[in-house]
């Protein structure tokens, strides 16, 4: 080591200032994995750690790093725009500036115009090169990556330090992040982790993590931030009843129908787990997943309304997970599907998401970006949900805002809302899955694409830019980004609210040629 450096690390799990209910409860419960990684390696090799997560209930800019050396900010790409408003900032103190995390993998052509360090797949030799370096790198930053994801992690008890403060900012759920694999076995086209292949980590980690845990909690509550738990299903199992008393920790994890048969699904309700999110994205395509095969249409409707009812006989939280405006979609069918299986599992929470291309994340982008279907929409809104910027196949943008609006109107009706509150057993599901529908998930989303759909009808240059006859970035989204980032917005670098959607393949057109 050449010098002992002060070392920030900046986890935004907010874009903006956020004290809505559901973001006070959960917020906390989202922090990253990684940013307490890089902050238990930079200790290994001898630097001091100061560790921030950024919920949007703190005031960002009193909190963040003082005389730091160098500082490491680990964002989703929704978070873009405040990360390099940050960056600009910690810059002009004299910092040097690293981004991680998804948006760095998605976007590295644009962020290595406003960092000085750009990682992809991040190892502990990537971030010791970065801290032996710690240069300015102006005016463009140096991407770097691994060749692979890591094959072992700091654990739950190595990163302890960086977790406890983060759980003492939520009120009342605690949720202590843990993670047993990376990569996923599924090939979903639209996914990050498509092409990463699966591998476990360590199970003696997790075993003594675990251990761990159950010294600091009369009852430790674990997110499992897996891409799809339990693939290795008797493996992880054994693994956590070799060192968990029965049902002693409450467990959440994302994971697919094809590996929740109903023994496998008591297994799990033995062990602890509450809460299930598995995905079901599409009612024509991606049966592999949901293991249905080639069913389709209100046939796998059926099927997996089935399943999910059994799931909830045994875990009394379950979210089924949505991908609206596929290529496979067309016409009102999708979504008046969708409205059938809602009614016949009102016990189930459904989460909806935008089709959205980010970036370099799956390899359909190319194809995206060379049909030239990408919206350069600001990163501000590419969070699944306020801004598709995937140009629909089967749909005009009004036709399809009409179908969303009119499917989150009925998925969260006062009727619905009762319905799953009365299908649900356990309090705290209950009353959580009323708050979600409630707050800006629900009722929130619904407004503002009935504000979307007014803009579409209304507004001829809001249209324009939808239909990709001007690139002229309309008022409205200009005006909510200045207004929810804050004071960080005067330190917004020039050009940072527009981005170039087909960097992915011009760089790829830019390597054949040479």
């Amino acid at each position: 080591m050449s010098r002992k450096l002060q070392v920030g690390i900046i986890d935004l799990v907010s874009k903006k200032p956020n004290k809505k209910l559901f973001a006070r409860i959960m917020n906390a419960n989202f922090a990253s994995i990684m940013p307490q990684v890089i902050g238990v390696w930079c200790e290994e090799e001898g630097h001091n750690v100061s560790y921030v997560c950024y919920t949007g209930k703190e005031d960002l800019m009193t909190e963040l790093p003082q005389n730091a050396d160098i500082i490491f900010i680990g964002a989703f790409t929704e978070s873009a725009q405040t990360a390099y408003a940050l960056s600009n900032l910690l810059r002009s103190r004299g910092a040097v500036t690293v981004l991680g995390g998804p948006h760095a993998r998605c976007y590295p052509e644009d962020a290595v115009k406003y960092f000085d360090y750009v990682v992809g797949f991040t190892d502990k030799k990537i971030i010791n090169l970065i801290l032996y370096d710690c240069a300015s790198h102006r005016p463009v930053g140096l991407h770097l990556a691994a060749q692979r994801q890591p094959v072992q992690l700091p654990g739950v008890k190595e990163r302890w330090k960086f977790i406890e403060p983060t759980l003492k900012k939520a009120p009342l759920i605690k949720l202590v992040p843990m993670l047993g694999s990376l990569g996923c076995p599924y090939t979903c086209s639209f996914c990050i982790d498509s092409t990463v292949a699966y591998q476990p980590l360590d199970f003696e980690v997790m075993k003594e993590d675990l251990r761990f845990l159950l010294t600091k909690f009369k009852r430790p509550l674990v997110g499992w931030h897996d891409p799809n738990f339990g693939i290795r299903f008797n493996e992880y199992m054994d693994a956590i009843e070799e060192v968990v008393p029965e049902n002693s920790i409450d467990f959440i994890a994302e994971s697919s129908l094809s590996i929740l048969s109903e023994p496998h699904v008591k297994r799990l309700k033995r062990n602890g787990f509450g809460a299930l999110l598995p995905g079901i994205e599409s009612w024509f395509d991606l049966g592999n997943k949901s293991k249905t095969g080639s069913l389709t249409g209100i046939d796998k409707v059926k099927h997996i309304a089935d399943q999910i009812n059994m799931i909830l006989r045994y875990i009394p939280y379950v979210q089924t997970n949505f991908v609206l405006g596929l290529d496979s979609d067309k016409g009102e069918e999708p979504f008046e599907l969708t409205k059938k299986f809602v009614d016949m599992t009102p016990g189930a929470f459904p989460g909806y998401s935008l089709l959205s291309a980010f970036g370099r994340a799956a390899p359909l982008n190319l194809e995206y970006q060379q049909l030239n279907r990408i919206i350069p929409f600001p990163f501000h809104f590419l969070d699944n949900n306020h801004a598709m910027n995937i140009k629909p196949k089967n749909y005009s943008w009004q036709e399809f805002y009409s179908h969303v609006i009119n499917l989150g109107e009925y998925t969260f009706s006062w009727k619905a809302i009762v319905k799953r509150l009365i299908a649900t057993n356990a309090f705290i599901p209950r009353w959580m899955n009323v708050v979600r529908a409630v707050s800006e998930e629900g009722f929130g989303r619904i407004s503002f694409n009935k504000t979307i759909l007014d803009n579409l009808n209304s507004d001829f240059q809001f249209r324009d830019y939808f239909e990709q006859e001007t690139t002229e970035l309309p008022q409205f989204y200009h005006d909510i980004i200045k207004n929810e980032i804050g004071p960080l917005w005067h330190w917004l670098p020039d050009g940072a609210l527009f981005h170039d959607q087909n960097a992915y393949l011009n760089a790829q057109e830019e390597r054949i040629a040479v």
